[in-house]
C-alpha cells in the first residue's frame, strides 16, 4: 500500500495576500508602500519648517536644505522599515562598518573623476565645448572655496540619500520579493521617473538616468555594500557639475571650470547635461571596467528566492 501524501494546510486568503510564504513579516510590494507612506509622514513637520525658512534663504542655501530635509526623511523611513518590516538589521542592507567603508567611497570617487575626464576630453576633441577659464580667475578665493565645499556637502547627502532609497531599500526590497533581475530594472526606473521633476527632463535624460542606475547598482552587486555606489554617486555629480562644469541631471551648480557646450544634444545631452547624451555611454563602460577590476577580489551579490546570497566574485 501507498501512503497518501500530507497535503499542507491552505493559507488564508489574507495571508496570502498579505504575507511573505517564507517568514511571518509583510510581502516586498506592502513593505515598499509601507515605507513610502512612512515616507510621507515623516516628511510633513519637516517640510514645513524647511518651507518657512526658505523664505528668508537665498538660492545657493535651498538645495542644502532640500537635502538635509531628504536625509532626515529618507534614513528615519528606511531604518524604521528595515527594522520592523523587513526585520532586518541596518547593517544587512549594505551598511556594514568595516575597514572597507573609506577605501569604497575614495575608490567610487575616483573612478568617477576618471569618467567625467573622459567626458570632458571626448566633448572637447569633438569640438562641443568651448573653455572660457576658471573660477578663480574672475572671483575671490573665499567665494570659490565656498561654493565648492557647499556643493561637495550637497552631493555627499544626495550620494547617501538616493543610494539608501534606490540601491538599498528599492533595489533589495523588490529583489527579495520578485528577483534580482526585477530589482535592477523596477529600481532604477523608479529612479529615472524621480528624476523627471529636474530643469529639462525628457524621456531621453530619463533612459539615461536609468542606466546610470544600473551603473551605480552595479557597485553594490560587487561587494554586497552600499558604500562603493555612494562613493560612485558622490563622485558623479561633484566631478561632473563642480569640477567640469556640466549641468548636472539639469541642475546648474557651482562650476569651477567654465565652460559652454553647443554640440548635437544627442551626444552631450544639452542643458540636462551628460546624463541625457551617449558621451555618458563609453564612460559608463570605462567605469564599470574600473569596478570590475577594483572589486575582483570581493564577493558579488546574488539573490535566492527570498534573501541575497553572496558568492565568490570574479
Amino acid at each position: 500500500m501507498t501512503e497518501a501524501k500530507v497535503q499542507p494546510p491552505k493559507r488564508p486568503l489574507l495571508a496570502v495576500i498579505f504575507l511573505s510564504p517564507n517568514e511571518p513579516r509583510l510581502r516586498a510590494g506592502w513593505r515598499l508602500l509601507a515605507q513610502t507612506f512612512a515616507m510621507f509622514i515623516i516628511a510633513i513637520p519637516f517640510s514645513l519648517l524647511a518651507i518657512i525658512s526658505m523664505l528668508a534663504m537665498e538660492a545657493q542655501w535651498l538645495l542644502l536644505v532640500s537635502e538635509v530635509v531628504e536625509l532626515i526623511v529618507l534614513t528615519a523611513s528606511i531604518f524604521l522599515a528595515r527594522r520592523f518590516l523587513d526585520r532586518r538589521s541596518i547593517a544587512s542592507l549594505g551598511l556594514k562598518l568595516d575597514g572597507r567603508v573609506g577605501k569604497d567611497i575614495l575608490a567610487g570617487i575616483g573612478i568617477t573623476f576618471t569618467m567625467m575626464a573622459m567626458v570632458f576630453a571626448t566633448m572637447s576633441a569633438a569640438g562641443w565645448l568651448t573653455f572660457e577659464g576658471f573660477a578663480w580667475e574672475t572671483e575671490p578665493i573665499t567665494q570659490v572655496l565656498g561654493g565648492t565645499f557647499t556643493f561637495l556637502f550637497v552631493f555627499i547627502l544626495v550620494g547617501w540619500n538616493e543610494e539608501l532609497l534606490s540601491r538599498g531599500y528599492h533595489l533589495q526590497t523588490i529583489a527579495s520579493g520578485i528577483n534580482l533581475f526585477w530589482g535592477l530594472m523596477l529600481s532604477s526606473a523608479v529612479f529615472g521617473i524621480l528624476h523627471l521633476s529636474n530643469p529639462g527632463a525628457t524621456w531621453v535624460s530619463t533612459a539615461g538616468i536609468f542606466l546610470a542606475g544600473l551603473f551605480l547598482a552595479y557597485g553594490y552587486l560587487r561587494t554586497g555594500q552600499l558604500w562603493l555606489s555612494i562613493g560612485l554617486h558622490i563622485g558623479w555629480n561633484f566631478f561632473e557639475g563642480v569640477v567640469f562644469g556640466f549641468p548636472v541631471s539639469g541642475l546648474n551648480i557651482y562650476p569651477l571650470t567654465r565652460i559652454q557646450v553647443q554640440g548635437p544634444q544627442v551626444w552631450t545631452g544639452g542643458a540636462f547635461g551628460p546624463e541625457a547624451g551617449l558621451v555618458i555611454l563609453p564612460a559608463m563602460l570605462i567605469g564599470a571596467s574600473l569596478i570590475f577590476l577594483y572589486t575582483r577580489n570581493r564577493r558579488a551579490v546574488k539573490f535566492g528566492p527570498t534573501e541575497i546570497r553572496l558568492t565568490s566574485g570574479g
